[in-house]
């Protein structure tokens, strides 16, 4: 446990590189098992954070331990969560867009609320040259989640 707490701590690291390393290793532990799921919490703070690299780790990883939340706190933070669909940063909300079929995997009570979601979204609040980009990820999400 104590290395998976090096990694989460790591998340917030100025070396983005190695913030980012710190991420993929977590991805992988939560894909295999619940290590990773006592640190939730810590990940949904990450959602306000000022630097967009830290709310997107955040996202990443809630995303990837909605698979082991039987305390349903993906659910009682699914709003927050959502918000982030239209993020100042559109690269952030590519991120969180692109996670939302892994949370409808595991929590597919949450299906309507995210796919509601989706569909409010509005993308022309990003340049010209995002706007296409995060519409064509809310379709791609949307269509992923339908064959779920």
């Amino acid at each position: 446990m104590n290395h998976i707490n090096e990694l989460v701590c790591g998340l917030k690291d100025k070396d983005n590189k190695s913030a980012y390393q710190c991420l993929k290793q977590l991805e992988a532990v939560s894909a295999e098992s619940d290590a990773v799921y006592p640190y939730f919490d810590t990940f949904v703070e990450m959602l306000d954070d000022l630097n967009s690299y830290v709310r997107t780790r955040g996202l990443i990883l809630i995303a990837a331990n909605a698979r082991w939340d039987n305390d349903f706190k993906v659910d009682e933070v699914i709003d927050e969560y959502l918000k982030h669909i239209m993020d100042d940063k559109p690269i952030t909300a590519r991120q969180c867009i692109k996670t939302l079929p892994d949370i409808v995997k595991y929590k597919p009570e949450l299906k309507e609320c995210i796919c509601s979601a989706l569909r409010k979204a509005n993308p022309q609040m990003y340049n010209s040259s995002m706007q296409p980009l995060v519409y064509s990820d809310i379709q791609g999400a949307l269509k992923n989640i339908e064959s779920l």
